[in-house]
């Protein structure tokens, strides 16, 4: 069974820093892009990073967020700073192999930059 685990979100005042984990279960990790998309309220979900071989990271938070992944433990990682309120959204872990033949997504964990 796959499962992609999300962890790490929460409430953070403006300017702010959190870090969100995915561990990533019943999958060959290595075969996978990983991706971080998020959803806020009244919008459709948009792909902020990803990661394979090589990282994207969205126009609006380069600079401000990381992506980063470690195949030995199954598990990638969404460092954020200086966030801001419109980082505000449910964020979702993703999972896509190699040869587009599988997708998964995690469960979300929410995301409220406010003061």
């Amino acid at each position: 069974q796959v499962q992609l685990v999300e962890s790490g979100g929460g409430l953070v005042q403006p300017g702010g820093s959190l870090r969100l984990s995915c561990a990533a279960s019943g999958i060959d990790f290595s075969l996978y892009t990983m991706g971080w998309y998020r959803q806020a309220p009244g919008k459709q979900r948009e792909l902020v990073a990803q990661i394979s071989s090589t990282t994207w990271i969205e126009s609006d938070v380069k600079g401000r967020f990381t992506i980063s992944r470690d195949n030995a433990k199954n598990t990638v990682v969404l460092q954020m700073s200086a966030l801001k309120p419109d980082d505000t959204a449910v964020y979702y872990c993703n999972a896509v192999r190699w040869d587009y033949s599988f997708q998964y997504w995690g469960q979300g964990t929410r995301v409220t930059v406010s003061s």
